[in-house]
């Protein structure tokens, strides 16, 4: 059966590799765009992009011109969060030294960018973000000299009161972009780039709660994981596994018992209990608050819940009406020395009243 599994797993390794084989040679030897690529093969632009990062990397740093001597390129970052890449970096590089030289003050930015053979939205965007400070300088310089082009520049009133409400929420809460913009009916588009243009200072404060957030050692639920979202199941995950949870936790049926019910996975079950549960496994299994969470539940010592609904109505049978372990364990078909076994561990007082009331019937 392994071996098996393993041939299934190289056949379909090796489908992959098939099937963006000609992807990866136009990749490498010609200069298209990872669009072009993606419609002349028949595959999706996300796929190749996968595909290209996950096992052809050093081919996408060598398009991005990022040095890889020395380094693993697994570990190298393609795009630094809140930098240039280097691609983009040298193909406006040149304009933007246009933009910031006296020599082309007269012109704006679409035309400096026509003189490049650059986009002009593209250019003044580029520049919004990593160099907002020429555009300042522009704007006064020219103000000085006379130049007006009567072109409103910065963010137009009506944008500012679209995005408040949105601006606001996202600074307020631990909500993600899409989830603001779903909440306020805005473009998570539009409200991504108005706050990369003028709300920077809340993008810096958002990078440093995640970076906070990375270097907690242990994850709790609800708070802030390393990408921004909250630490939390999926809702799909959570209505998958609503009714198996409303058994484990309101009855004393096995996990056996409870995934035959509900028909879901086991394996599936077992680690959504331990990851997003564990006070629920830690109840069921008899560790205490006061007890330090073992590694291993079953070397901890513990009462299960399971294990004492197995036992509850052959303790009650024993004490009301005492006689020997071994036939009461033997009435309700359990091994006596298993039976015993748990007494003495989770009933002392009971085995010890027991013991006596059988030691005063046999001086009777």
């Amino acid at each position: 059966m392994a071996l098996n599994s393993k041939n299934t797993s190289h056949q379909k390794r090796l489908a992959l590799h098939r099937k963006y084989a000609e992807a990866v040679d136009l990749y490498a030897n010609t200069g298209m765009t990872l669009k072009a690529i993606a419609e002349r093969c028949g595959v999706t632009v996300g796929g190749l992009g996968i595909y290209l990062r996950r096992h052809q990397r050093e081919l996408v740093l060598k398009r991005h011109q990022i040095p890889t001597e020395g380094k693993d390129p697994q570990a190298i970052r393609i795009i630094e969060r809140g930098k240039q890449s280097p691609v983009a970096h040298a193909k406006y590089r040149d304009a933007i030294v246009a933009c910031d030289s006296m020599n082309c003050i007269d012109m704006n930015i679409s035309q400096v960018a026509r003189l490049y053979q650059l986009d002009g939205t593209a250019l003044a965007n580029y520049m919004r973000i990593h160099y907002p400070e020429i555009l300042e300088w522009r704007e006064k310089v020219r103000m000085r000299l006379g130049i007006h082009d009567h072109l409103f520049r910065g963010a137009r009133p009506e944008c500012t009161a679209q995005y408040a409400e949105a601006v606001e929420l996202y600074r307020t809460t631990d909500m993600t972009l899409p989830e603001v913009a779903d909440a306020c009916h805005v473009s998570e588009r539009g409200l991504n780039q108005h706050l990369r243009f003028y709300h920077k200072d809340l993008l810096k404060q958002k990078e440093e709660q995640r970076r906070q957030a990375q270097e907690e050692k242990s994850k709790e639920r609800g708070h802030l994981s390393g990408n921004g979202r909250k630490h939390n199941p999926t809702p799909e995950t959570e209505e998958k596994y609503t009714a198996a949870l409303t058994l484990y936790r309101e009855t004393a049926l096995t996990m056996k018992e409870i995934v035959e019910r509900t028909g879901v996975p086991a394996e599936g079950f077992r680690f959504y209990l331990h990851k997003w549960h564990k006070d629920l496994v830690l109840e069921r299994s008899g560790v205490t608050e006061d007890m330090d969470c073992p590694s291993d539940l079953r070397k901890a010592r513990k009462r299960m819940k399971t294990v004492a609904a197995k036992y509850a109505a052959a303790i009650e049978s024993l004490k009301q009406n005492p006689r020997p372990l071994a036939k009461v364990a033997t009435e309700f078909g359990f091994n006596p020395e298993t039976f015993r076994n748990y007494l003495h561990k989770h009933e002392p007082e009971l085995v010890e009243r027991h013991r006596r009331l059988l030691a005063n019937l046999k001086r009777k």
